[in-house]
């Protein structure tokens, strides 16, 4: 068979027409084609006869094809299939619209921003590949595609799996050694010996040239060519012939890219001389090592930021303080990461992002954070990525909903809690993996062996369980002991030698004497206690534990090998934003010695603002306060609501006279009180309340006059949901299903069969013959309704994701929260059937965004349907600050 194989036009290999040849290389030829079974153009690559002729080095190749096939990543043109006909083998690949790098610079040097671009979009592909154990071999710029979307790396690992077959056994010669065909090779195609392919000698690293085996750091070399020469546009290594690059390869530096474009940075400049070290230990290590300094490069690259000049110092003013801070984080950061000898002292430093957080966690890397936010500007919730020092934020696909995440060891996923479900997530791409049922997660830990260690719920006597990250069935690890106050387990954190964690033992009452920081160990139940606490804990290297304790986080040395706290611990910082209901401080710590921490923004965090249907604002409830879940009375006078007390982090329900009278508190126990649902005859209060040691529902009249009285007390926990108008029933959750009390006989039934979802936010229509509540059963929330009391039917409302239900008081139209926080209205027919419209965007809302999956209650709306009444988050101007502590361990040398 010919070294390549022309295909005519129409000629149709298995499922494919080929239509047109777009270019041919070493590798074969490639040609534009229709797969007639999915309508849509692939790239066709057929392969050289020596791929063909040799069994051995044609199995090791499909073998080595079906690997690179499962690299589904953005920034890698996806291979779809392999194939033969009448002799003739062919890979199939996506069709790219675009240029390749090398078609790009016969242009000239690009803009250095779009080289960085480049640059840390191929080093995400690298990444990705080389973690799957692929190393291409022949990166260069006729293998980059740019595209709409981006670059794109093509012709993964071809070259890797006919250069191991000789590594294997024909050859361990130098690879120049007695090569007569080089000479006559364009510069652009593949070097070939003894009809093998081997790569492109400009972009080859020495190792390479001397015929040793390639790895993950080769890659890295011929990226740093390729950057080089997309700044400067000449190639870093080039001579009269394929012999004399090779010599250049081998003997030579080539100038600073700054010599030849004085717009190359210096930093930049450092960069890819380090990619193009002669020893691959001198190199960037990994791909997403690189990836990330070029990220670094581009936001201190002045080149890569236009100053647009705005008209009003007023509105400038905190973006040139923004600015200047982050330009001071990363100076430090730069300084600090890279320092040879210790710092002196403890150094403190704002980052600003322009989103709201409610949880962080730092990679284990030092300077990647992944915040859980809300960016209203975007309307975009999850799980954000942030680099320290930079102003840019970027979601991680498939997290809407996400709670307190935790990185996996190698810092390339992320575990997350969504929809009431387990999940993991890899930060390159790809959509999120269900693990396991979480109806209410509270925290976990991923150690380097795979193993994740969680909290699946907030109720009462939870434990931690293990599971896989791969996935699988969880196994209990922990029991909670309830003799000994111990109300839950949760917080998770594994210690260095990933078979010890820290976690918290949480109690749910006012005895926080039984409250703490214990170590567990994987296969064992022994339990080492360490401290009292009422919060999560983390473990700092080189050896410390850090808690928060009397509205201060602490640090102490901690021995974890002898699992011993030693000395005395060291205040580092104090108000730190505190959850006290799940009993969380937001603060993180790394190996790299980085400690973030979320501050108090003020004792406000919500605003009770009225809203008409088109999301116009028609004023406040009160002054801006802590406030929690809300509840409007029947006859539209009052409107019950709980609020914590920033001074004790108690909280009590409150009623506010909607005509303006004076805020009236009417639960004064020391114990979480929440959640108020009213009578129909707005008379009574009904209320949850951890007074009883697990949560409880009470009832309470609002005159004040009548005690309190206990309405349900069953284990595990129980949230009030709402009262039937005739006032003959109470629906309630009762531990992950939805429950409902009939008064006559206090006998309650099980109303829903929850199965393996969890129902939350159940609502009676107002004819009390149906009810709407919201299911994670199809894997994310969404509303759904059911006929009352026999539960038969279920009609599914929303789509895309929906909560918190709420019926108009004629029951002609059902609202709920979309999962972007918009307010959705949906047309209903109650009465002796039901039926619904489809449901339509009224506006955009912003609530402020509650912690336990059951008690999210952030609205309510009027009995007309014409006003909505939001317990609306505060956005503090267009940015937030999370502290960073560097080297904060002096003061504890001191």
């Amino acid at each position: 068979m010919a070294h390549h194989m022309a295909v005519a036009p129409g000629t149709k290999l298995g499922p494919y027409e080929i239509q047109s040849q777009l270019g041919a290389g070493g590798m074969g030829e490639v040609y534009r084609a229709k797969d007639l079974r999915l309508d849509r153009s692939v790239a066709i690559k057929v392969l050289p006869g020596h791929l063909s002729s040799n069994p051995e080095l044609k199995e090791r190749f499909v073998r080595e094809a079906r690997a690179i096939s499962s690299l589904n990543h953005p920034r890698i043109c996806t291979l779809h299939d392999v194939g033969q006909q009448e002799g003739v083998d062919f890979l199939v690949m996506e069709f790219l619209e675009g240029e390749s790098l090398a078609q790009r610079l016969q242009k000239g040097a690009l803009p250095i921003k779009e080289v960085l671009k480049i640059g840390v979009e191929v080093s995400e592909a690298l990444e990705v590949a080389h973690r799957a154990g692929i190393v291409h071999r022949d990166l260069k710029p006729g293998n980059i595609m740019l595209t709409k979307t981006g670059a794109k790396l093509m012709d993964f690992g071809l070259a890797k799996a006919v250069e191991s077959t000789m590594a294997a056994g024909t050859s361990s010669a130098p690879l120049l050694s007695g090569a007569p065909t080089m000479s006559g090779l364009s510069p652009l195609s593949p070097l070939t010996m003894a009809g093998a392919v081997v790569g492109t000698v400009q972009y080859m690293a020495p190792e390479q040239v001397e015929g040793k085996l390639a790895d993950a750091r080769s890659d890295i070399f011929a990226l740093g060519a390729t950057l080089y020469e997309a700044a400067t546009g000449k190639r870093a290594f080039d001579g009269k012939s394929q012999i004399a690059v090779a010599n250049s390869i081998l003997e030579k530096d080539p100038e600073p890219a700054s010599t030849l474009n004085p717009q190359v940075p210096r930093g930049v400049d450092h960069v890819i001389a380090r990619c193009l070290a002669k020893d691959p230990e001198q190199r960037w290590q990994t791909a997403r090592d690189l990836g990330l300094e070029l990220g670094w490069s581009a936001q201190a690259s002045p080149s890569s930021t236009q100053i647009t000049p705005v008209k009003r110092r007023s509105q400038s003013l905190p973006w040139i303080v923004s600015g200047a801070l982050a330009l001071l984080l990363l100076v430090a950061l730069f300084s600090w990461l890279n320092r040879s000898s210790p710092a002196t002292q403890a150094q403190y430093f704002a980052a600003p992002f322009t989103f709201t957080a409610r949880d962080l966690t730092i990679a284990p890397n030092g300077h990647t954070v992944a915040v859980v936010g809300y960016r209203s500007e975007a309307h975009k919730n999850g799980i954000f990525l942030y680099e320290l020092g930079s102003q840019n934020v970027r979601l991680v696909p498939d997290t809407d909903g996400a709670s307190f995440p935790f990185w996996s060891a190698d810092g390339l996923s992320l575990g997350f809690f969504a929809d009431g479900k387990l999940r993991r997530v890899d930060i390159a791409g790809g959509p999120a993996q269900t693990l396991c049922d979480a109806p209410g997660g509270r925290g976990g830990t991923w150690n380097k062996d795979g193993v994740i260690v969680f909290t699946p719920s907030g109720a009462l006597r939870t434990g931690l369980w293990r599971i896989s990250a791969a996935g699988g069935k969880p196994e209990q690890l922990t029991t909670p002991d309830a003799s000994k106050g111990e109300d839950g387990h949760r917080w998770p954190v594994f210690l260095p030698d990933g078979q010890h964690y820290i976690y918290t033992i949480f109690n749910n009452t006012v005895h926080t004497e039984f409250a703490g920081l214990a170590v567990g160990a994987l296969g064992s139940k022994e339990q080492h206690f360490l401290l009292h606490a009422i919060s999560n804990g983390s473990y700092a290297a080189p050896g410390y534990l850090l808690y928060y304790r009397d509205n201060t986080l602490f640090a102490q040395r901690f021995n974890a090998t002898k699992l011993q706290l030693e000395g005395e611990p060291a205040a580092l910082l104090s108000d730190l934003q505190y959850m006290p209901r799940i009993q969380r401080a937001t603060f993180s710590s790394t190996g790299t010695g980085a400690v973030l921490a979320q501050l108090r923004t003020g004792n406000a965090v919500s605003q009770l603002t009225w809203f008409d249907r088109s999301g116009k604002s028609l004023g406040d409830v009160a002054d801006p306060d802590y406030f929690g879940a809300l509840s409007l009375s029947p006859n539209g006078q009052s409107l019950a609501v709980d609020k914590v007390d920033s001074g004790s982090q108690n909280t009590d329900v409150w009623l506010l006279d909607l005509h303006g009278g004076a805020p009236r508190r009417i639960t004064f126990d020391p114990s979480i009180d929440a959640l108020p649902v009213w009578s129909p005859a707005a008379s009574e209060i009904a209320f949850v309340t951890n007074r009883e040691l697990h949560f409880s529902v009470y009832r309470k009249s609002v005159d004040g006059h009548a005690t309190e009285s206990v309405l349900i007390n069953d284990l595990p926990d129980n949230y009030p949901n709402d009262w039937s108008r005739d006032g003959k029933y109470f629906l309630y959750v009762h531990g992950t299903g939805l429950w409902y009390l009939t008064f006559s006989d206090m006998t309650k039934k099980e109303f829903l069969n929850a199965g393996t979802s969890a129902l939350k936010t159940g609502h009676f229509s107002p004819d009390g013959k149906w009810i709407a509540y919201a299911s994670n059963e199809s894997g994310k929330w969404e509303i759904y309704v059911t006929s009352f009391p026999d539960a038969k039917g279920k009609w599914e409302i929303s789509s895309g994701g929906g909560e918190q239900p709420h019926w108009r008081g004629d029951g002609k139209e059902l609202y709920y929260l979309s999962s972007s926080a918009k307010m959705m209205a949906v047309p209903v027919t109650t009465g002796a059937n039901f039926s619904a419209g489809t449901p339509a965007a009224l506006f955009q809302a912003d609530p402020r965004e509650l912690v336990a999956t059951t008690e999210q209650v952030g609205y309510d709306v009027s009995s007309d349907g014409q006003k909505f009444l939001i317990n609306s988050a505060i956005r503090n101007g267009e940015s937030q600050q999370v502290t960073v502590i560097l080297n904060w361990n002096e003061k504890l040398n001191k």
